[in-house]
């Protein structure tokens, strides 16, 4: 998880079912803290396409070799 700045609570509605999801899939035990890791995965996801789509076309065809192996 990543370092964690100033917690601030928030008032909100999800769904419960959801929720419960997310804690088995993350394998955490909290409510809270599957929240803020899924709230945490999503900016790193947008974060990534956002340099994908900047990124785009840059690299030429066979600039790059497969590793040995």
């Amino acid at each position: 998880m990543k370092k964690q700045s100033s917690l601030k609570r928030r008032a909100f509605f999800v769904d419960d079912r959801a929720v419960k999801r997310l804690r088995r899939s993350l394998g955490v035990k909290s409510d809270s803290e599957a929240v803020r890791l899924a709230i945490d995965f999503a900016d790193d996801m947008k974060r990534f396409w956002n340099f994908m789509d900047r990124t785009r076309g840059t690299l030429e065809p066979e600039s790059f070799s497969e590793p040995q192996g």
